[in-house]
């Protein structure tokens, strides 16, 4: 999905929701190959302004990077009815990642002081941690939107354009670069078990999907 797109969709759930005439909502999708900068994004740390598209995402964090074999999953949550606690909900969506990983015998984690999921590198170095996972949010109304993108199998090389998430001492890495090779759907499937266990039932076909 083109990334304009689901920014503007995004926006109108999330007005719905805040005004009680829609449900919360949580996408599953790809977006081509481009960079967002969040509302902390240093002009710095865009090197290569001309590799990609460049979209303000309006979400709190740095620059990021979206592309296909990278599951991005937004949330449109109403949080008065989950506790109005902003920092306890971006930790509540790195734990979902975390079980979504362990799944497929990933051991991801959080690190105090950044924003994401992180898996060690012992082979590319003492004390080297990659991100796996991105998490960048915008609470409109206590009404949350845009979430996370793990990557799955995206090429890397594609970061090269930017300091990812302002991070300039780890690098980045995918289900794939670590030599777990899982599809789409496989994915989905356990992000789907994290979620209910972390956020509760979802309702196909009902006003909470």
């Amino acid at each position: 999905m083109p990334y304009p797109i689901a920014l503007e969709k995004m926006k109108a759930r999330v007005a719905g929701i805040a005004t009680n005439v829609a449900g919360e909502k949580v996408w599953l999708l790809e977006h081509p190959p481009l960079y967002t900068a969040g509302t902390s994004a240093k002009k710095a740390d865009l090197t290569d302004p001309n590799f990609l598209p460049v979209f303000d995402a309006g979400r709190g964090g740095q620059y990021t990077y979206h592309g296909p074999g990278q599951r991005v999953v937004y949330f449109m949550l109403d949080l008065r009815a989950r506790g109005r606690d902003v920092r306890a909900f971006v930790r509540t969506m790195e734990s979902l990642v975390i079980d979504t990983l362990a799944q497929f015998n990933i051991h991801g984690y959080q690190v105090d002081g950044r924003v994401g999921v992180w898996v060690k590198r012992p082979d590319k170095g003492f004390g080297r941690e990659d991100k796996i996972a991105a998490i960048g949010v915008r609470i409109s109304r206590w009404v949350s939107f845009h979430g996370i993108s793990i990557n799955l199998n995206p090429d890397l090389d594609d970061y090269k354009g930017i300091v990812p998430c302002g991070i300039v001492d780890q690098g980045v890495t995918s289900f794939e670069d670590l030599g777990q090779l899982v599809s789409m759907p496989e994915l989905d499937s356990a992000l789907k078990i994290s979620f209910e266990r972390h956020f509760g039932p979802i309702k196909i076909g009902g006003v909470k999907i």
